[in-house]
């Protein structure tokens, strides 16, 4: 017999609070390190691109519509440019070369050194998105990651001296979900401070 609603509703709360105070106790230093390098990145007039696929593909559009307009601040528009949008663009890469090289293709023809691309994986075993990083890396990017579980081969990618890991804890895919878009919003906040006028 399967649990009653309100056990299973408790139990996902449960885990989404336990997950909040990992966050917390863990993750303030590499969310502010990562704040630092966004406001770096758009300071000296670069791009921050993002990219993930799935509910990461919407985290990643969402990233830059707040950064695009703004997020709870007034303050001038930021330059952000999310991968996962063009389906002329996708479709054509996907269909001529392969889903592999949908946001890679993108990088290599828009991204400049000094830019940063954001690249969302739950996992860290996204083909594209680490594909992407890759390419990324070899045109003078930084990479600023979120990812989840153990960090899969995406934290193996990471330069330590150069790229960024916020990685959520937890091996399900909603509470990592949930965990990316606190991130971002907590990213989106310190921006917001670091841009709106006084």
């Amino acid at each position: 017999m399967s649990e009653p609603e309100d056990v299973l509703l408790d139990t996902w709360i449960e885990e989404a609070q336990n997950l909040l105070t990992s966050v917390r106790t863990t993750l303030l230093g590499p969310v502010c390190a990562a704040a630092h390098l966004l406001n770096e990145t758009l300071r000296v007039g670069r791009t921050v691109y993002a990219c993930g696929n799935g509910g990461s593909a919407a985290q990643a559009q969402h990233f830059s519509a707040e950064f695009l307009n703004r997020f709870e601040r007034e303050r001038r528009p930021l330059a952000a440019v999310a991968l996962t949008t063009d389906t002329s663009t996708l479709t054509a890469i996907a269909n001529d070369y392969s889903y592999e090289e949908i946001f890679s293709k993108q990088v290599q023809a828009l991204g400049r050194p000094g830019d940063v691309l954001l690249a969302l994986s739950t996992s860290g075993r996204s083909a594209n998105v680490n594909r992407a990083v890759r390419t990324a890396q070899e045109q003078g990017l930084r990479v600023l990651a979120l990812t989840g579980r153990d960090g899969g081969p995406l934290a193996a990618m990471l330069r330590p001296e150069r790229d960024l890991e916020l990685r959520i804890p937890h091996a399900n895919t909603a509470r990592i979900q949930e965990g990316h878009l606190l991130l971002l919003h907590c990213l989106c906040g310190l921006i917001d401070r670091s841009w709106a006028p006084a």
